[in-house]
This record gives C-alpha cells, structure tokens and sequence, in this order.
C-alpha cells in the first residue's frame, strides 16, 4: 500500500490545493462530428462538435469564429464545442469549407 506524504494544509496559507495533471485529449480519427445533445438541459437543444486536431487556441478561434457566423452563443469544454441551437446543417457547411471531413452523428 503506497503512502501520501503530501502537506494538505499550511497554518500560513490555508488549505493547499493539489496540482492537477491535464489529461490529453484523444486524438480523433479525422474526422468531425456534429451530434445533436438534449439531455440535461432542460430541453434546448445543443450541437456538440467534436473530433478535431486542435490545439487549445485555434480551437478557441474556431469556436468563436462558428458562434459568430451561426449567430448563437455557445463554448469549449474539454476539446468539444457546443453551439446552441440545431444548427447541424450550418455548421456541416462552414466546417467542410474549411477542408474538414464532416458526419452528421446520433439523431
């Protein structure tokens, strides 16, 4: 059974936080998919695109490049964009005019 000696909590800073390793992002098989996602909010439906060789910043320019011309808001969790609304047909167009290969995935 191995031990962890870390200190947790120091009397002059409080409690000490512990350094989280960033896992990698698997690495996609080339191609893009734009899955449509209701579940957990409340009904208003979300397109999650995903499978996308990216660094952080190009995807973080590439997310609001599409929420720009989609005319929606949207974000960046853990390499998926999610664009609100249904705009899958859209965002297939903008995406493979970029050189990318698209599928339209789930329902």
């Amino acid at each position: 059974m191995a031990q962890d000696n870390r200190l947790v909590y120091s009397t002059e800073t409080g409690r000490i936080a512990q350094e989280e390793e960033k896992a990698p992002r698997p690495k996609g098989d080339g191609i893009v998919r734009i899955q449509r996602q209701t579940s957990g909010r409340k009904g208003k439906g979300v397109c999650l695109i995903t499978g996308i060789d990216l660094d952080d910043d190009a995807l973080d320019k590439l997310a609001a490049e599409l929420k720009k011309k989609c005319g929606c808001g949207g974000s960046l969790k853990d390499g998926v964009i999610e664009i609100q609304g249904d705009k899958r047909d859209l965002l297939k167009t903008l995406l493979e005019a970029k050189g990318m290969k698209v599928k339209l995935a789930g329902g």
